[in-house]
């Protein structure tokens, strides 16, 4: 039975149809960009501040957005892989359709993957995730790379490199729903979008 959201905007269904996103995905969509735009905000801040109170708030800011996006990943693979996906129209070209498949694969590895990658390099260094009002453990590590300087310090090239491809997938994805918006002129940036209002 479909769910549906009522009131001062278009009833939606929560989950997705074959015409455009249930309200779902569409709010775990948006939260999802608003998180990866802290991480990389407060990434890019943190050189900006000497090390004392300020530098570790920036830090915690950086973790606390990091693991939402770890979470807005795993909340999604349940109505992506469930729900039907909203039909494009009109219909895209074969080998669009496989480029855009892969990009969405990407940006489901580098939510889990970014994350993952540093706080693996915390562990490494036998450090915690410090957040505010509570602390999150190490992961649990082999004894061999436990405490392991040079584990952390690859573990930590690994995450940077992946925040640089990051910028590149996210722009990727952003530029080619304002090129299917304004000059393709099909529905996929509007599936995505919230329901208009009632009128």
């Amino acid at each position: 039975m479909a769910i549906v959201i009522c009131g001062p905007y278009s009833a939606m269904s929560l989950l997705n149809s074959e015409k455009r996103f249930g309200s779902l995905a569409i709010a775990l969509h948006w939260l999802t960009l608003l998180a990866f735009i802290a991480a990389y905000a407060s990434m890019e801040l943190e050189d900006a501040f000497p090390k004392g109170p300020a530098r570790d708030l920036v830090k915690s800011v950086h973790f606390c957005a990091g693991l939402s996006v770890l979470l807005m990943g795993i909340l999604r693979l349940g109505p992506y892989l469930r729900g039907p996906m909203p039909v494009i129209a009109p219909p895209l070209a074969a080998w669009q359709q496989g480029l855009a498949r892969w990009m969405h694969r990407g940006l489901y590895l580098l939510m889990f993957l970014l994350p993952l990658f540093g706080w693996l390099s915390l562990s490494a260094k036998g450090g915690a995730i410090s957040l505010p009002g509570f602390t999150l453990p190490a992961l649990p590590l082999p004894a061999t790379l436990a405490g392991n300087a040079d584990a952390a310090h690859w573990f930590k090239e690994i995450h940077e490199l992946l925040a640089d491809l990051g910028y590149l997938l996210i722009g990727a994805h952003a530029g080619a729903a304002l090129l299917h918006h304004y000059f393709l002129r099909d529905n996929t940036l509007t599936r995505m979008l919230p329901a208009r209002r009632a009128r």
